[in-house]
């Protein structure tokens, strides 16, 4: 069936209440001329409905308006969520004595939210090595403190050790997160990077809110 284009030029009065996004101004005069552009089934057919476009119109803008509700009721209960956490975990997967980049960014990150919502912090120190084939162990431990104190100005946080565990740390961390009810995990993508803890297992694994810091 053929298609045919026309335009129809339509005399209005030109007053506020008479504009419309798909009329395009010809004349500056009183009785201004807008024209519009319609489709027909068929050169002989008269032009189509105008009242079933503006209804399938109305009907996507109804549904673009419940989406758009649905998201901002999805970000308020996640901003909310955010503004409750009470407890937080700082995992401490790596090594190295002084804390790596990504470590020392998530302790101070930790460390400025707990001081913003009077959070707890939890420390857990991860490693599948037992402490006495950690030669600088206890340096690491004075670094976290150093870190969380001086740098972050957070003086107390507790401290769990899961040294020579052969299970996962993800599974580890979901595990802690889930004994003591934590609100917020905060870890830098280095960990992710480093292959300490595996990205496709946090889903699984931890049952509350991961803060990722990227590098």
């Amino acid at each position: 069936m053929a298609l045919a284009h026309c335009t129809v030029a339509v005399p209005v009065k030109t007053s506020k209440q008479a504009r419309s996004s798909i009329l395009t101004p010809t004349s500056a005069a009183g009785d201004s001329l807008f024209s519009f552009t319609c489709a027909s089934s068929s050169l002989n057919s008269k032009a189509p409905n105008k009242l079933s476009m503006f209804h399938r119109l109305d009907g996507i803008g109804r549904k673009v308006s419940g989406k758009a509700k649905e998201q901002e009721s999805e970000a308020t209960l996640a901003a909310a969520t955010f503004n409750q956490f009470k407890h937080l975990l700082l995992p401490i997967t790596d090594r190295n004595p002084y804390l790596s980049e990504g470590t020392r960014q998530a302790a101070a990150t930790a460390a400025a939210l707990a001081n913003k919502y009077g959070a707890d912090i939890t420390v857990v120190v991860i490693d599948e090595e037992q402490k006495e084939s950690l030669p600088e162990y206890e340096t690491q431990l004075s670094s976290i403190r150093w870190h969380l104190s001086q740098e972050g100005g957070f003086q107390q946080f507790n401290l769990l050790e899961r040294l020579g565990e052969r299970n996962k740390p993800t599974a580890i961390i979901g595990e802690v997160a889930d004994d003591l009810n934590l609100d917020l995990v905060v870890i830098s993508m280095e960990a992710i990077h480093s292959k300490h803890v595996d990205a496709n297992l946090l889903a699984e694994f931890i049952p509350c809110p991961v803060l990722l810091l990227p590098l």
